[in-house]
């Protein structure tokens, strides 16, 4: 089964490249409802979410300043640490 990674909008170049690696993307909106491997952030400024009450169980990785391959490496390290 494909991992999930909850990605934040306009992000397009990270979902693409993860994509490609054979992960199910969907968006932040939606990880409300559904239990994802990883979360991207454009940045850490925001409220997750967009709400304070709602907790997701997954590591959260900021995208800022991080090219996709970055970001990529940093959830398969995330995953690999919470195993």
């Amino acid at each position: 089964m494909n991992k999930v990674v909850a990605v934040d909008d306009g992000l397009a170049p990270v979902r693409n490249f993860l994509t490609e690696q054979g992960y199910r993307i969907i968006t932040v909106d939606a990880a409300r409802n559904q239990k994802v491997d990883a979360v991207v952030l454009s940045g850490m400024d925001r409220n997750f979410l967009g709400m304070s009450d709602i907790m997701v169980d997954a590591p959260v990785v900021s995208a800022e300043g991080m090219t996709p391959e970055e970001i990529w490496r940093a959830i398969k390290q995330l995953s690999r640490d919470i195993q």
